[in-house]
């Protein structure tokens, strides 16, 4: 078994080579996601749903994890993480990479599969969402939990309607019924409703069911066709409703080892018309099981105790079963594969005979038990006894018998004299009478690789040749035509081939396999020797017909002769399109069932009876295209005498002329593969597709050239509009442009007379400018004459405020220079103080320093003295040079001191006359009045006179120079008084001069004695 582990991929194939499904009980694939590291473990499925096609399956398991699995294409790919559990999917919607989950927080999400993007989220439930039903156009959905259910359009993701219900009274299941506008709900109390989808209209309730029946309803299923509606619950019981005469059918009992039922599903088979025979039903054991509703036989199942099914789902074309497992792995299941036990004859059955007594109920009369490989109806009640035989077939059984023995139980020499009785099969099993009849071989994969082999080339445009209206019938002809050509080249050149198909594509489809193998039979068995003489009809076979015509009916034949009428004529359209031009449905199944029941030649007397049949409408026919016109359509003609006349022929006709004696006996398909079909000249088919190619070729190459030139003439036509829209677009201008002229003309006149009346008032508006300017004019005059008087007052206030402000100012200033005077006096005065006591202080000194050098003088002369005795008496000489000496240095160093003593006075001096003359600055900066200036400086030019006149004594006052000085310096500020404070520093540098000198003079220099020196 090929198993296939997703771990953390993202993406990846499914499997890595294509598995046998019949090596396990039909598992294709187990499917699990395990997750490696500290902790391994494995993440369980949940969900899992097919899509429409049934080829693509979305399954989410527990964390949250959707992945598409692509069974044709083997891939997988993680398309969403919803992070938290699903409870419900749905994969079919209207556009087909969409899907819709519900997850346990109650909401619906639509997600797509390509973008991986959240397209809608949808929120409306207070509890988990059990289902999801999705209509079969795809455009709505209905979303059921305990409490409610939902309607949404799935355009819009808006909630259309809302069913409510009592609390008590809780809701099982609520879904669409397959191809129909109908809504089925069913209710935890047993009843079912049925609503009409447009107007929720209730349409019918199906009745309680039988009496003494504890049946409580669980689960539920419905064949494709809407009619059969089964219900299961806590019971071994299914009930089998008819929704058309909504009335109960059969109760049938599953095998006691069954205590409930979880879950039902119809199997999918196309042969049947939708009248699904097939059910899946999965018990409390874990095992699914499917049995045939008619004959309640149990046909398969799957899952087992050790590997137990949790749920499971059915894809839509049948081929699949995709089943969550109790340990949380997903495995595929292949129908073929399981379906191959149940292909074989069946055999021998017990059947019950009932004895009818008055007790026995009719809910006994309508129970069936399930049996494996028996059938048992009815099942006996306890209150009558049954009794039952075994029906053996005998030991001397012929081999005749035995090839009469067909798949699914049937006899073909029971199932030829049942129609000779009735005419027809019952509508109802007609297909499955002719699928055992022709024994189809159902070979899935063979058919499967013809279909992967895409279109054929020969049919790709097949619809300009046959316009189908309906695109899903035109897309299986052109699928089965395509699997045709591909089984055989003749059938790609074979012209007649959609004619033929044709009848068994519209009958079949929804089941393409069985539509395949039925046209293969039919071509394999009732159409032998038509392509010997490809690409002419079957001349031999229409010889063999008209050999029989001529047998049976000779003057018919020589009718037809007479007016050229040949075989090709009268029964060649027959054949070619196999009565589907001249047949209706009912009447071309009635004879379809009679082909199938008999030998290969009955077709070609069917034909011959067709004419034969139709001989006085012929007989009246002497135009050709009366016969043509005739074998072309539908004529009043009973079916039921043709088919007799056919049975009549087939039994009257000669062997030497019989066509059984040519044809070959029944040779149903083979299982498996396909047989080999190469009967038809192949030089011609190779020759006829080698000039295909060619005409092919021709017709691309002049399609090109087509191509080319409609492009050509395009571009010309183009070319030749866009010229004449240029002229009309000339033409146009030309005539806009003399509109616009004499627009322009008549503009140009309206604007001359506008101007005129525009000069007009222009003169009239100067006029009155011209006045309010010259008014304007006087009365701004007026007003600036008056602002000027204004001014004047205004100024004349301003001058004589200007001027008593000035002379209090001068009053003030006066009355400042006259305190300054004051101070000045009074600092002269204190300078002159300070003065005095220096000069004293000085003159003290002086006369200090006169009396120690008189003193000292003194002492020297005495020392002299008293040296000269010394020296006269010891050495005259010359301790008296010595002591000269010495006093001579003597001398000299009192010198030095009495010059350090003037130059201390000078310095002194000079101090005290720059501190006068900057407090005379000073004042000068600080008084800016000129006259007063002017009396300080003749002050000053007085007092200097009376200087000059002083005698100059040694008690001379500097600070009278001083303040003379800094009066004078005040007058500075005028051009006329820089001369005189010139001439004042003069003075008083020379005044400073004569005290230096006078200084020197009274501190003469000391003077001694003469000296003598003796010899």
């Amino acid at each position: 078994m090929e198993s296939c582990d997703l771990g953390s991929r993202l993406h990846g194939p499914v499997w890595q080579r294509r598995p046998s499904p019949a090596a396990r009980r039909g598992v294709i694939v187990n499917i699990i996601h395990s997750v490696q590291g500290y902790h391994s473990k494995t993440i369980h499925f949940l969900n899992v749903a097919f899509d429409s096609s049934g080829d693509s399956l979305l399954a989410g398991d527990h964390q949250g994890n959707m992945y598409v699995f692509d069974l044709n294409g083997n891939r997988f790919n993680l398309v969403q993480r919803t992070m938290q559990p699903s409870t419900a999917l749905a994969f079919n919607l209207r556009r087909k990479t969409e899907f819709l989950v519900a997850l346990a927080d109650y909401s619906i999400k639509c997600f797509d599969t390509e973008t991986k993007e959240l397209v809608s989220w949808m929120r409306g439930h207070d509890s988990s969402v059990s289902s999801i039903s999705v209509h079969g156009s795809g455009r709505y959905a209905i979303t059921t939990s305990t409490d409610t259910a939902q309607l949404w359009d799935l355009d819009t993701f808006q909630r259309q309607r809302k069913l409510n219900v009592r609390q008590s009274v809780g809701i099982q299941k609520v879904f669409f019924l397959p191809l129909s506008n109908t809504i089925l709900s069913c209710f935890k109390d047993n009843s079912v409703f049925a609503w009409e989808f447009d107007t929720l209209h209730c349409k019918y309730r199906l009745p309680t069911p039988v009496e003494g029946s504890v049946l409580v309803y669980k689960v539920f299923a419905v064949t494709r066709d809407g009619r059969i509606f089964v219900a299961g619950g806590k019971s071994n019981n299914l009930h089998l409703w008819c929704l058309e005469s909504k009335q109960l059918i059969r109760i049938i009992q599953m095998p006691a080892k069954v205590r409930a039922v979880r879950h039902l599903e119809f199997l999918p088979d196309s042969f049947d018309g939708g009248s699904n025979q097939i059910l899946g039903v999965l018990s409390q054991d874990n095992i699914m099981r499917f049995i045939n509703i008619e004959t309640c036989k149990l046909l398969f199942d799957i899952g087992s105790h050790e590997e137990g099914i949790s749920t499971a789902t059915l894809s839509p074309n049948g081929r699949y079963i995709a089943a969550v497992m109790e340990n949380g792995s997903l495995n595929l299941y292949s129908v073929q594969a399981l379906t191959q036990e149940g292909n074989k004859p069946p055999p021998p059955v017990f059947r019950v005979v009932e004895d009818k007594s008055k007790g026995t109920s009719e809910a006994n009369k309508l129970r069936m038990r399930v049996t494996s490989g028996r059938s048992e109806r009815p099942w006996k009640p306890k209150e009558s006894k049954i009794q039952t035989r075994l029906l053996k077939l005998q030991g001397n059984t012929s081999l005749e018998n035995k090839e009469n023995e067909l798949p699914g139980g049937l006899n073909k020499k029971r199932l030829q004299a049942l129609l000779k009785g009735f005419g027809e099969y019952p509508a109802k099993y007609r297909m499955f009478v002719w699928r055992s009849l022709l024994q189809l071989p159902e070979n899935h994969l063979a058919f499967s690789r013809l279909i992967d082999k895409g279109t054929h080339s020969a049919f790709v445009n097949i619809q300009n040749e046959y316009p189908i209206k309906s695109r899903k019938l035109l897309r299986v002809l052109r699928r089965t035509l395509s699997a045709l050509a591909h089984w055989s080249d003749i059938f790609a050149e074979t012209p007649y081939i959609p004619l033929l198909a044709f009848p068994f594509v519209k009958l079949f489809q929804n089941n393409q396999l069985i539509c395949f193998e039925v046209v293969a039979t039919v071509v394999v068995n009732f159409c032998q020797h038509w392509f010997e003489y490809f690409p002419n009809p079957p001349v031999n076979v229409l010889s063999m017909m008209e050999n029989i015509l001529a047998h049976h009916d000779k003057e018919l034949l020589q009718h037809l002769m007479k007016y050229n009428v040949t075989s090709q004529v009268y029964a060649w359209p027959l054949l070619e399109t196999l009565f589907s031009e001249v047949l209706t449905r009912e009447e071309w199944l009635k004879v379809f069932d009679n082909i199938f029941s008999n030998h290969p030649s009955y077709f070609l007397m069917i034909v011959v009876a067709y004419v034969i049949c139709s001989r006085a409408p012929l007989l009246h026919c002497n135009q050709t295209a009366d016969f043509e016109y005739f074998f072309h359509r539908r004529n009043n003609l009973d079916i039921n005498i043709v088919i007799k006349e056919a049975y009549h022929l087939m039994e009257a006709t000669p062997l030497d002329i019989h066509p059984q004696r040519v044809l070959d006996d029944f040779i149903p398909l083979t299982k498996g593969q396909y047989p080999v079909f190469n009967k038809y000249p192949k030089v011609i088919t190779d020759y006829q597709t080698q000039e295909w190619e060619r005409i092919r070729q021709d017709e691309i190459e002049y399609l090109r050239e087509r191509q080319l030139a409609h492009e050509l003439e395009a571009k010309a036509q183009e070319r030749k509009a866009e010229d004449e829209a240029w002229y009309r677009k000339q033409e146009l201008l030309r005539e806009a442009e003399e509109q616009r002229r004499k627009v322009l003309l008549e503009e140009e006149e309206k604007l001359v007379e506008q101007r005129q009346r525009l000069a007009a008032m222009k003169r009239e508006m100067k006029i009155k400018e011209l006045q309010f300017l010259d008014a304007s004019r006087r009365r701004l005059l007026k007003y600036q004459q008056d602002q000027r008087q204004m001014e004047l007052r205004r100024l004349d206030d301003d001058i004589a405020r200007k001027a008593s402000m000035r002379e209090q100012e001068t009053a003030a200033t006066v009355e400042d220079v006259e305190v300054q005077r004051m101070e000045l006096e009074s600092q002269r005065q204190l300078f002159e103080q300070h003065l005095i006591k220096d000069q004293e202080a000085v003159t003290k000194e002086m006369k200090e320093e006169v009396d120690t050098h008189r003193r000292k003088v003194d002492l020297e002369d005495h020392l002299v003295q008293r040296l000269m005795e010394i020296d006269r008496e010891e050495k005259q000489k010359a301790q008296t040079w010595e002591e000269v000496i010495q006093t001579k240095s003597q001398l000299e160093e009192e010198q030095k001191a009495a010059a350090a003593a003037d130059e201390h006075r000078k310095q002194f001096l000079e101090d005290k006359m720059n501190y006068a003359l900057q407090l005379a600055e000073k004042l000068q900066n600080e008084d800016d009045y000129f006259e007063r200036l002017r009396a300080l400086k003749a002050r000053c030019t007085e007092r200097r006179a009376d200087l000059h006149q002083v005698p100059r004594t040694a008690n001379i006052c500097l600070n009278e120079l001083s303040a003379s000085a800094s009066s004078s310096h005040l007058s500075l500020d005028s051009r006329g008084d820089v001369l005189a404070w010139q001439e004042l520093m003069a003075g008083v540098r020379q005044l400073r001069q004569e005290l230096i000198a006078r200084a020197a003079t009274r501190r003469p220099p000391p003077r001694f004695q003469d000296t003598t020196w003796a010899p």
